[in-house]
């Protein structure tokens, strides 16, 4: 999920400023131990919504002692921009899988034991399923349910990643006698003419009309 529509959403709720915007996000996703974002990448996407003209600025006189700080609203483009948000789907990135990335590598480069590796990953999961498990355990039904809700997903895919771990587990050795997938090395330049599937010369538009 873009942390920026997360800030839109935020600011539609009613103007904040970075801190505030930063302790709101974190209260929504359940803590920093869930999803930590860091008050630059706050800043720098609230720059950014600002140049492109999402939310706008005032200043905050602040209270007390305290400094005066930019407070940011958002503008009805960023409306806009979050119903459209809203009203379309999330993809979830499965197949950017840093485990799948070291197993692959690891058989490439013969730098490591494929089945080790699947036994380190195995016992991690394990660990983090029994941590999430005691996490959710422990918030009250009746004034947490989101955060249950969230955290039950986590254990859903915890699951769903160990059960990938025991079917790669049986077929690595159908994987080890196949061919690693290997880089097509395009050639560098504009591509001679007549090539195949190439564009240069670039087609006869006229010719094509008549």
């Amino acid at each position: 999920m873009s942390v920026r529509y997360a800030i839109l959403g935020l600011l539609a709720q009613k103007p904040r400023h970075g801190y505030e915007l930063r302790a709101a996000f974190e209260a929504v996703v359940g803590g920093d131990a869930n999803w930590e974002v860091k008050p630059a990448q706050i800043y720098t996407t609230l720059e950014r919504l600002e140049e492109a003209g999402l939310v706008e600025r005032s200043s905050d006189l602040g209270e007390g002692d305290e400094p005066s700080r930019r407070v940011y609203a958002v503008t009805g483009s960023g409306h806009e921009a979050l119903k459209a948000w809203f009203a379309n789907g999330v993809t979830p990135e499965h197949q950017r899988d840093e485990f799948f990335v070291k197993l692959m590598v690891g058989l490439a480069s013969s730098e490591a034991d494929p089945a080790r590796l699947i036994q380190t990953q195995r016992a991690h999961l394990y660990q983090e399923l029994h941590s999430v498990t005691a996490l959710r355990d422990r918030y009250d039904k009746k004034s947490a349910m989101a955060q249950i809700l969230l955290l039950d997903k986590a254990i859903m895919h915890l699951e769903a990643d160990l059960r990938w771990l025991d079917i790669t587990e049986m077929r690595l050795e159908e994987v080890k006698g196949q061919p690693l997938p290997e880089p097509e090395i395009r050639r560098r330049g504009r591509p001679p003419k007549g090539d195949k599937g190439s564009t240069y010369p670039p087609p006869n538009v006229e010719s094509k009309k008549q």
